[in-house]
């Protein structure tokens, strides 16, 4: 069965650390280009961040630049966002995403091929 799962999320206190995985089973990430969404209740889903299949160029929301970092691990076909400094504003379901593409520009707008199931983060002191 080919698919996408997150794993990671959890409650953490304001100022604390996630680190989200996403591991593809399958198929292999290594020709996709992976994107981070998140959506919070009632707003709409939103681009975290991206990383493209070769891994040299990545994407960030300007709200989380600076304090989230995506990476991958082509050996554990698996790409991860560490996220440090956490707000309440962080709340959400945070879902990865695969396109068989080179590229981030315009990473928000893709028809992804997979998507992941999603996994809880809940920012709260």
């Amino acid at each position: 069965q080919l698919q996408l799962v997150e794993s990671g999320g959890g409650l953490v206190q304001p100022g604390g650390s996630l680190r989200l995985s996403c591991a593809a089973s399958g198929f292999t990430l290594d020709y996709y280009t992976i994107g981070w969404f998140r959506q919070a209740p009632g707003k709409e889903r939103e681009g975290v961040s991206c990383i493209s299949s070769g891994g040299g160029s990545t994407n960030y929301a300007d709200s989380v630049k600076g304090r989230f970092t995506i990476s991958r691990d082509n050996a554990k076909n698996t790409v991860y966002l560490q996220m440090n400094s956490l707000k309440p504003e962080d709340t959400a379901i945070y879902y990865c995403a695969a396109l068989l593409h080179c590229c981030c520009s315009d990473y928000v707008h893709f028809q992804y091929d997979y998507w992941g199931q999603g996994t809880q983060v809940t920012v709260s002191s």
